[in-house]
């Protein structure tokens, strides 16, 4: 009798691990902290995209004649120190931040999956050396780490485009070992697994074995880590604008409207409540939007 093929041997064992579980947008939506926060960041990225019809003016529009302008019919959320659009502003600085938040997590997630992913399958001498550089990474506090980065690199005297380069890259280079150690952990358990173990003694190669058996088990929890990062990054980022390090003028950055404001908070408080309060609800909603897709996508964590 011929043996098989190690080309047609692994379809025996293309049953994942733990396949999604049935009915997940139901329980997704049945959870009302989720709903919500999923229906406030629908709204906050059709915002974002559709930013130069939505906003009333440009972002960098002035209107000397009227600086501080009170709330009207053109400008709904009045104007700051230099006449530009509040409203306007608000919504290009979403683009800005879910643009950052999306580049990071995939720097976050190549890094993150394939250091994640080497460690856990080759194990031995390679695991030691990539984990250790990872608790490396890991001692330092990400914002710091990028702080110096972005020192370093001089954000501060860079044109806005390359500033927004920058914090993505600093912020991208310090957030993957957390990922990277999800995955690793993930990998040592899948591949003792029976349907890895049968893919591999029909001479399924490393590479199959990774791409059709172990990657995708570990949709699911990279989907969740995702979600709960992004929120970190948008943090991040605003964090670093605010201290006039992250992305530059005039690009209307959260973190820099808040910056900006701070010296009026006496006399217009309001433009200083503004981009807090939305950077405050994108990020609570990033957060019960992760923890609702754990629930969703792992019946057990409900049930206990």
């Amino acid at each position: 009798m011929t043996p098989a093929t190690p080309d047609l041997a692994p379809d025996v064992s293309e049953e994942p691990l733990a396949p999604p579980p049935p009915g997940v947008w139901k329980r997704l939506l049945s959870n009302p902290l989720a709903a919500a926060s999923l229906f406030v960041l629908v709204f906050i990225v059709l915002c974002a995209v559709f930013a130069p019809l939505l906003a009333p003016r440009g972002f960098a529009a002035q209107d000397l004649y009227n600086k501080h302008a009170p709330p009207s019919v053109a400008h709904p959320f009045g104007t700051d120190d230099l006449g530009r659009d509040v409203l306007s502003r608000l919504i290009y600085g979403a683009r800005i931040s879910l643009s950052v938040a999306v580049s990071v997590e995939l720097f976050v997630v190549g890094i993150g999956l394939t250091v994640g992913l080497i460690a856990g399958y080759r194990g031995g001498w390679i695991d030691t050396v990539l984990m250790r550089i990872t608790d490396v990474m890991l001692a330092f506090p990400d914002v710091l780490l990028a702080i110096l980065l972005l020192g370093t690199l001089g954000t501060a005297d860079a044109s806005p485009a390359s500033s927004m380069t920058l914090v993505i890259i600093a912020l991208g280079v310090t957030g993957w070992p957390p990922l990277a150690r999800l995955v690793r952990g993930q990998v040592l358990s899948l591949r003792k697994r029976e349907f890895v173990e049968a893919a591999r003694s029909l001479g399924a190669t490393d590479s199959r074995i990774i791409l059709r058996h172990i990657l995708p088990n570990l949709l699911s929890p990279i989907l969740v880590a995702i979600t709960v990062d992004a929120a970190g990054v948008i943090l991040a980022e605003a964090s670093l604008s605010f201290l006039g390090i992250g992305v530059q003028r005039p690009f209307p950055s959260w973190g820099r409207m808040i910056n900006d404001a701070l010296e009026y908070y006496r006399s217009k408080p309001v433009m200083l409540v503004y981009p807090s309060v939305l950077l405050s609800v994108t990020v609570l909603a990033l957060n019960f939007l992760g923890d609702g897709l754990r629930d969703a996508l792992d019946p057990r964590s409900r049930k206990r």
